[in-house]
């Protein structure tokens, strides 16, 4: 294939040199006049492992080249990969200037083109870049998106130091578009990597690169907290992770990687505040761990606003319980939602069929009469009519049959989901925690 590559930094000079690898025909563009003389001497414009040896064959083979015209790249070539760079402000926001320019370049070079064009953005961009590329594209070239270009969604992530090894051997490759041929051209340059290419809507492509480096970066605050706690008790911080990293049923796992409500139960919240102070007991600050109850009463804080915005004071719960197969109320986040819920006036019935009094003893039955000491009167036995009698329903619990009531849940003013059932998501009046 004939391939422009828009921006000779790290990103641009890697693609450039491992799509020439593979056998393409790749032309690099750039404002820089030195760094179009590297290339077009078979040299990259980077230091990194392998690249070297990489462009030199490339080089020999006729496969790289570059240019300072992005009119004759656009012209010559039939899809172009803009990896240009989108760095931040002070305040956190992107500098899309440099992005906008080259879409801007690429429109213009499309209106003498006839041919379809496909346009791939590589560089690091927010949700919603993608659409406002294909218009700049559309102003500049006069021509329809969908009919004479497309833009597609495909972030790169490259370390720097192993970005040839990443680029080879990547996790998965995501590419988000809106065009079907684009589409298929985009995966065509990725079918010789062992790897799953996961085609997705533009703005999870868009957004997913931000969440991977986000939580990169609390990883490593996270070991850093726990390391300076472990240094203050004379413990080896590094024996500990390697020993938390073991776990790849619940620590390194898709486990708790849900959006949802609250945690809650008898062990998180109790263990992380013994940690906090423990750290606070031996003179260490732990800013992140520090932050994380706060994080969780917001999570519960949103789920009210939800129900407060409907304007309904007739509420159903189903489910009560911290999570489903248990009647364990202590520490419930269901428990603290109903709790705020009947200081502010509205009525509630409870349905969780695990929850029975009978059956709640010890510290189970002390904590209810605590916190909500008439919980008998709360509870109903019968689901159905607890939905009947109320204006919003609260689904709390996975094992909930939803399929059997979506009639009767649709009458109501709105359905309130809190762990996600997708037979829920139908209804008119559904409403997503955070989703």
């Amino acid at each position: 294939m004939e391939i422009s590559v828009f921006g000779l930094g790290y990103v641009g000079c890697v693609s450039l040199g491992c799509l020439a690898k593979n056998g393409h025909h790749v032309t690099g563009v750039d404002v820089s006049a030195f760094k179009v003389e590297l290339v077009n001497r078979g040299k990259p414009t980077i230091l990194e492992k392998d690249i070297d040896a990489i462009f030199k064959e490339g080089y020999e083979k006729g496969r790289i080249s570059a240019t300072m015209s992005a009119a004759d790249a656009v012209k010559n070539t039939e899809l172009s990969i803009i990896c240009v760079g989108t760095p931040s402000s002070p305040h956190g926001h992107l500098n899309l200037s440099y992005i906008y320019k080259t879409a801007e370049q690429i429109g213009e070079a499309l209106r003498a083109k006839d041919s379809f064009h496909t346009v791939v953005i590589r560089s690091t961009v927010l949700p919603g870049t993608n659409q406002k590329i294909g218009e700049i594209i559309e102003e500049f070239s006069g021509k329809k998106r969908g009919e004479h270009f497309s833009v597609v969604s495909n972030p790169e992530f490259l370390r720097e130091g192993s970005a040839v090894k990443d680029y080879y051997h990547p996790a998965v490759t995501v590419i988000g578009g809106d065009h079907e041929g684009a589409l298929e051209k985009v995966v065509s340059l990725y079918t010789s990597l062992d790897a799953p290419i996961e085609i997705t809507d533009i703005k999870i492509a868009e957004l997913i690169k931000y969440v991977n480096n986000t939580y990169h970066a609390l990883k490593i605050t996270f070991a850093n907290e726990v390391g300076n706690i472990c240094k203050s008790l004379d413990i080896d911080s590094h024996k500990v992770m390697e020993l938390f990293c073991k776990d790849t049923h619940l620590n390194i796992s898709p486990a708790y990687f849900k959006p949802g409500f609250a945690y809650g139960g008898s062990c998180l919240p109790k263990d992380l505040k013994g940690l906090v102070t423990l750290g606070h007991d031996n003179y260490v600050q732990t800013p992140v761990l520090g932050c994380i109850e706060g994080s969780n009463e917001h999570q519960k804080k949103v789920a009210y606003e939800l129900v407060a915005k409907t304007g309904k004071r007739n509420i159903c719960f189903i489910g009560l319980s911290f999570k489903e197969g248990t009647d364990d109320l202590r520490y419930s986040p269901s428990v603290d939602l109903a709790e705020t819920l009947i200081g502010k006036g509205y009525h509630i019935r409870i349905f969780d069929e695990n929850v029975r009094l009978s059956k709640l003893i010890g510290a189970n039955e002390a904590f209810i009469n605590e916190r909500l000491p008439h919980l008998s009167e709360l509870i109903v036995a019968d689901v159905e009519d607890a939905i009947r009698n109320a204006d919003v329903v609260i689904v709390n619990h996975r094992t909930f049959d939803a399929a059997s009531y979506l009639q009767l849940l649709a009458e109501k003013a709105a359905v309130v989901d809190l762990v996600r059932i997708p037979e829920l998501e139908q209804l008119p009046n559904y409403e997503g925690l955070c989703w």
